[in-house]
């Protein structure tokens, strides 16, 4: 398949003006009958010639962030509802496939399954465009290297998605130019994480800390160093955690001083914020307005579909007074502090209030297409750096970490005293609680914290099994048998 570039129309908000364009490209996923040729639009190879060329193919990467399948049903049934902190939602009989993922009945067949495989790669293949064909462009040097320092981040971004869910995947590190490009075997997770921390540490040594107001939502080297403290924290590289989580922390970033309002359009790219997924109203242009995210999840029929709700188990692991609750848990009945009186008939108790926009926001587009998914934070940085200074045995500094992040929430800081064993565990509480239904982390830091059989056990979780998803059929299929399907599947 040739790769194709399309353009959309344009507001006057930062660099998202152009995050309508996105690119058609080869991927795992492609057939044969897809393969012909581009009508009336340029192909990669005619595409990259000037520096507009390139701002462009980055910014396509930026707008593909919010598509479907990266921000709403496909991601959030991998990465919500396989966890303690969701359930299905909505009504009895409505997309009842969400409950495979709800009690671990995932097969290779599932739909969100292919969605989540089949998008990360398209955002892949993205970065790897402008990896690869950015660089012999005749343009402004640092501007170049920023580009593609960008694209690693995102590309980084995409295989820690990939390796957490599935394990090894396939490493596509270059735009595929024959077709037995487009099928290599698995790698192994141990390779795909090199793959992340070399991404990484490469552009962390490129990015800026900030960008001018024009720019805001672009990676920075902030977002590298925190990303890659959470990838060293996923596999017990504590000393590298430690380090990165360090540095992030000492490049300026505050916590929010309210928690509820650093979810609202109105605390998008706030102190705290170090990356999030930029989603807005593109006037005149409702396809590119295209994130589901807040629809998909917020109160059905009064806002949204009603979908991915709160526990009742994640509304019980707050502790009293902690302020976290309201900006996590929004109840049918209640009044929200914006005024909104939430419907008593809704047809669930729980939603996630991350994911509400008052009824006074925009909405010619759809409900909540300007609500900003947040990826990385500060409190994240502080809890991933308590967590490797707890297991280097530096226990207090491990304690003043974890206790900013409770301070800000409203509770009395943990005391000294605590064993190791016992810090770990009110580390991963915080966890828990503070980045609860935000970016898909309760899963994987269940797996890696060796507590999924016990946590998920009532859902149908099976040791030596779910601790992975099963490699889309689809997939294994296209690859002639060359991709190898996970253990239990």
């Amino acid at each position: 398949m040739k790769n194709t570039f399309f353009s959309a129309s344009r507001r006057s908000r930062p660099f998202l003006a152009a995050l309508g364009l996105t690119l058609a490209l080869a991927s795992s996923s492609c057939n044969n009958f897809l393969d012909v040729p581009p009508q009336g639009q340029p192909t990669s190879e005619e595409f990259f010639k000037n520096q507009n060329d390139a701002t462009l193919a980055v910014n396509a990467m930026y707008g593909k962030l919010r598509e479907w399948s990266l921000v709403a049903f496909d991601w959030l049934s991998v990465t919500t509802l396989t966890s303690d902190d969701a359930e299905k939602g909505s009504v009895p009989g409505d997309a009842e496939f969400l409950n495979e993922f709800t009690f671990f009945r995932i097969t290779p067949t599932s739909g969100p399954l292919e969605g989540y495989w089949a998008g990360q790669y398209q955002e892949i293949n993205l970065c790897n465009q402008v990896i690869q064909r950015v660089p012999p462009i005749n343009m402004d040097a640092t501007l170049k290297a920023r580009y593609v320092a960008e694209a690693q981040f995102l590309r980084a971004l995409m295989y820690f998605n990939l390796v957490r869910a599935f394990g090894g995947v396939p490493l596509h590190t270059k735009p595929a130019q024959m077709p037995e490009e487009l099928n290599p075997m698995r790698a192994s997770a141990a390779e795909v994480y090199a793959l992340i921390v070399s991404d990484l540490t490469a552009a962390a040594a490129v990015l800026p800390q900030s960008y001018p107001s024009t720019e805001v939502g672009r990676a920075t080297k902030g977002a590298a160093l925190a990303l890659l403290a959470k990838v060293q924290m996923y596999q017990k590289n504590w000393a590298a955690a430690l380090t990165a989580s360090d540095q992030v922390i000492g490049l300026g970033y505050s916590l929010a001083p309210d928690f509820y309002e650093m979810f609202r359009i109105r605390g998008e790219n706030g102190p705290e914020s170090i990356f999030e997924v930029q989603c807005t109203t593109l006037d005149g242009n409702c396809d590119a307005s295209n994130s589901q995210w807040a629809e998909c999840q917020m109160v059905r029929p009064q806002f949204g579909w009603g979908f991915f709700n709160p526990t009742r188990d994640l509304e019980n692991a707050f502790e009293p007074g902690d302020q976290r609750k309201l900006g996590t848990i929004l109840l049918r009945g209640m009044t929200t502090p914006d005024g909104d009186v939430i419907d008593p008939a809704a047809a669930n108790p729980r939603y996630n209030m991350k994911a509400y926009v008052p009824s006074s926001a925009t909405k010619a587009c759809g409900y909540g297409r300007d609500q900003n998914i947040r990826v990385l934070r500060l409190g994240e940085v502080l809890l991933i750096n308590a967590e490797a200074a707890n297991e280097l045995g530096q226990t207090a500094k491990a304690l003043a970490a974890v206790n900013q992040v409770r301070t800000r929430a409203g509770l009395a800081p943990l005391a000294p005293g605590l064993s190791q064993e016992a810090l770990r565990q009110a580390i991963w509480k915080e966890r828990r609680v503070e980045l609860a239904l935000e970016y898909g982390d309760r899963f994987f830091d269940l797996v890696r914290q060796g507590r999924a059989a016990q946590v998920l056990k009532a859902k149908g979780f099976v040791s030596n099994k779910n601790e992975l998803m099963p490699i889309p059929l689809s997939q294994i299929t296209l690859s002639g048998g060359r991709l190898t399907q996970n253990p239990g599947y």
